[in-house]
């Protein structure tokens, strides 16, 4: 098992797991752009969204509802972005959905960002989120 999406999937490396079943580990994104920026894994590898089989993307569908009901209740965004790069803007050569809660002042753009510095302080909370946003898909 080469691929990096594989491994964190499969939790083959440390992840802040948020949610998973049977067919996805959903887990905080190492730098995210906001608070409760979230990623969805299928466990079995696919690279491409057309190739995903019924039962797993019926399952990344559902995690995203949830997700998205999760984040709305801890941050209060005034939006959810959710999204995937396909191709070579697939970094992880493994299909991912982003769920990232969004802010009126945040440009899109500024998702794209390589610009590491802006995480800061997100980052050294992603146990903290990782134990909040589990508390509430508990309650759910």
């Amino acid at each position: 098992m080469d691929c990096i999406g594989c491994k964190l999937a499969n939790k083959n490396e440390p992840v802040y797991v948020v949610y998973e079943d049977d067919y996805v580990c959903c887990f905080l994104d190492h730098l995210p752009f906001n608070e409760g920026h979230t990623l969805i894994l299928p466990k079995k590898h696919f690279y491409e969204v057309e190739e995903l089989d019924e039962s797993t993307s019926k399952s990344i569908m559902e995690a995203s509802i949830l997700l998205s009901k999760v984040i709305k209740e801890l941050y209060h965004p005034d939006g959810i972005t959710i999204c995937q790069n396909g191709g070579v803007f697939n970094e992880l050569t493994h299909y991912h959905m982003h769920i990232v809660p969004r802010y009126e002042n945040q440009s899109f753009s500024t998702f794209y960002s390589d610009d590491e510095s802006a995480n800061m302080g997100i980052t050294e909370r992603l146990k903290e989120t990782q134990e909040k946003m589990v508390g509430i898909i508990n309650k759910l």
